[in-house]
């Protein structure tokens, strides 16, 4: 969410700003949060000017009454006073409550209205437009045919689709033996790899309150994205960033305990309202997946440094497991509306011959901290927002594709890292059941 005063002396730059962004639907609402502004600030004065009134006259009243029991004329003086107040206290409460009115209209304009991209981020309507930026690691393509994924767990008795089926629908698993072993060495392994990175492991709450959905995501992710607790103010986490960031509001953050450097393990439950997919034999895309995260709450001036240590962690993590990944640069309307600069990390699918996303990372500025109410005590004494960031670590078993498939031999057999061996009892290759 924006500065209103950012959007009151910066009119055009947040309209190009929506325009590069695609959403030209959203042009009017600057000039219509402009004139509910203009509206409120005279209300505001208006009140100000009231309150100043009514609290001369309150003396006055107190200073004819006291005359009065000297001079009884005082005391008609007095009277008429009186209701000059009483009138005021009436008209005072109406400004109130028009201001209260409009400070929610023009809150619920500002949540729609679109955060200030980055000047570097590319400009396109949709991920089409997402640019290659580099590559870590040669692309490969084995002369043996490579199976589905689904197919190579299976090889090893490792998935069950169809009795998730029957028990919750399409868009979940059951994970068995070495694969289910596989998926939590995982993370067993990036939740260490970041704690070695200095970053302090958490296990957050897996449901949070409305208003903290509200405060970490802009409405149609939260549409697409959340299971809603019936008869409750409870949602199901779509990612453990959002009760992470959630941790901090209302919160006044002494500046000296920056940067909060955090990672986090989670369950994640998602609708995937309009995902294709879902349909697929597969676990590319479904309904409740686990996954590691990578928070940081820091300093406005420092928060590209750590988008930049952010998907560099990533890179590190998926090359230690043998995964040749690229960076790919989200371009303007990839963007979700809080985003300020976002990039995927995409791992190599030998089958497929293509690349396809296994981390997002994402600088979201001053939009969660604004919506959250987080402060920065600083050591000036003056309070400011802070930056927030988060970025995949890993999530299995999406991972667990581009793993399998990189880690495949001609036999059948998938090689394990060094560094993942001491996390699957020291075993350095896992073999598929025979018949």
């Amino acid at each position: 969410m924006l500065d209103l005063r950012f959007v009151r002396e910066n009119p055009d730059a947040v309209k190009e700003n929506i325009k590069k962004k695609f959403q030209d639907a959203k042009l009017p609402l600057v000039d219509q949060v402009l004139a509910l502004d203009a509206e409120n600030r005279a209300v505001v004065t208006e009140a100000n000017t009231l309150r100043a009134e009514r609290n001369a006259l309150s003396k006055k009243v107190g200073m004819l009454m006291g005359q009065a029991k000297k001079d009884p004329t005082k005391l008609a003086e007095a009277e008429v006073a009186k209701a000059q107040v009483a009138a005021q206290a009436d008209r005072l409460k109406e400004l109130e409550e028009k201001e209260a009115q409009l400070d929610e209209k023009i809150r619920e304009i500002m949540l729609v209205i679109p955060n200030m991209i980055d000047p570097s981020v590319p400009i396109g309507p949709d991920d089409s437009h997402n640019m290659e930026v580099q590559r870590f690691g040669e692309p490969a393509v084995p002369d043996f045919e490579i199976p589905y994924h689904t197919e190579i767990m299976e090889s090893f008795g490792g998935i069950d689709l169809d009795s998730a089926r029957r028990v919750a629908g399409n868009g979940f698993y059951y994970l068995l033996g070495d694969i289910a072993r596989l998926h939590e060495a995982v993370l067993a392994y990036a939740r260490d790899f970041m704690i070695d990175k200095g970053f302090t492991y958490v296990i957050p709450p897996f449901m949070m309150h409305g208003s903290v959905v509200q405060g970490v995501m802009s409405f149609p992710e939260m549409d697409a994205m959340m299971y809603k607790i019936e008869g409750e103010d409870l949602y199901l986490i779509g990612t453990s960033e959002h009760t992470m960031i959630g941790r901090f509001v209302d919160q006044l953050i002494p500046e000296n305990q920056l940067p909060q450097t955090l990672t986090s393990y989670s369950p994640c439950f998602r609708k995937e309202k309009g995902a294709h997919g879902l349909e697929e034999r597969g676990v590319y895309r479904i309904h409740q997946f686990e996954k590691q995260e990578m928070i940081v709450v820091c300093k406005p001036e420092e928060s590209m440094d750590w988008y930049e240590k952010l998907w560099r962690n990533s890179v590190e993590l998926f090359r230690s497991l043998d995964i040749p990944v690229r960076q790919l640069e989200c371009c303007s309307g990839d963007l979700a509306d809080l985003k300020v600069k976002s990039c995927d990390i995409e791992a190599w699918s030998p089958r497929q011959q293509k690349y396809f996303e296994v981390c997002s990372c994402s600088n979201l500025g001053d939009a969660q901290s604004r919506r959250l109410k987080i402060r920065v005590k600083g050591e000036d004494g003056r309070n400011y927002l802070p930056h927030t960031l988060n970025n995949t670590c890993v999530a299995p078993p999406r991972m667990l594709i581009a793993f399998l498939e990189n880690n495949l031999q001609a036999d059948g057999s998938v090689l394990v890292p060094e560094v993942l061996r001491p996390y699957m009892g020291g075993k350095e290759k896992l073999l598929p059941k025979q018949g």
